[in-house]
């Protein structure tokens, strides 16, 4: 399979001498087109950092990051800034939703900025929310939303640009049990489809739902597992949910 993501010898470190960080130390990563990879590992591991990496929000320190065959840890911040718009979706654990906004104005502004028209770019986040099962909430403001479906507002929005890659950060993180298995199921939907995803999390239950999990610990790599894929039913069956 094509590598939509990949990785050589990336380093971030922070400080110098006795004061130097490793918060990424020498990861190889590849993701499969269509695949999901989730990311665990003990808080201030590296993980988040990770992520802001391979989606061009942050430089590594030394190594290469490259996305759908393209080099980007080089570009300029012009060009990395079109490139976040146009090929990476972002899921954060804090939703980052604009407050003034709808759902739906939420979700057609990603659109608009990846250079949609804003006929397209509506019809595009009308079809988003209805995917995500909002198309009722559509006209509401997020502080009329619950935890879970302000996330999944967040989720439209990150596929609103029909990117190559999703990176989630700790996507769950805010939610509760209720919330976390609507989130669970929506991310196995998208897997099915076919979108690329990495997932950060401490989180057993998505991570469970990955093609891959690895496990970082210093900023490094320190084990890899193939996954089956686990299955919301699974899930359920595991933590004492119904499904």
């Amino acid at each position: 399979m094509t590598a939509v993501v990949r990785t050589r010898g990336l380093r971030r470190t922070h400080g110098s001498g006795d004061s130097l960080v490793r918060a990424v130390d020498d990861v190889d990563l590849e993701v499969a087109a269509g695949e999901t990879v989730a990311v665990m590992g003990p808080s201030g591991c590296g993980k988040s950092t990770l992520l802001h990496l391979l989606g061009g929000l942050d430089r590594p320190t030394d190594g290469e990051v490259w996305l759908g065959g393209r080099r980007v840890d080089t570009l300029s911040e012009r060009a990395l800034a079109r490139m976040r718009r146009t090929e990476v979706g972002f899921v954060f654990q804090s939703f980052h939703l604009m407050e003034e906004l709808t759902a739906v104005e939420n979700v057609e502004l990603s659109a608009l900025l990846a250079g949609r028209s804003p006929r397209a770019a509506r019809r595009r986040a009308e079809e988003l929310l209805d995917r995500v099962g909002l198309a009722d909430r559509a006209r509401f403001l997020p502080s009329a939303l619950s935890g879970g479906q302000r996330q999944r507002v967040a989720v439209a929005r990150a596929l609103s640009n029909e990117p190559a890659v999703v990176l989630a950060d700790e996507p769950t993180g805010n939610l509760d049990s209720a919330a976390t298995l609507d989130v669970l199921r929506l991310f196995e939907e998208l897997h099915r489809q076919g979108q690329t995803l990495v997932i950060v999390t401490h989180d057993a239950r998505i991570a469970a739902t990955a093609d891959r999990l690895v496990s970082m610990r210093d900023g490094a790599f320190v084990d890899e597992t193939r996954l089956t894929g686990g299955t919301t039913g699974q899930l359920g069956a595991l933590v004492g949910w119904d499904d």
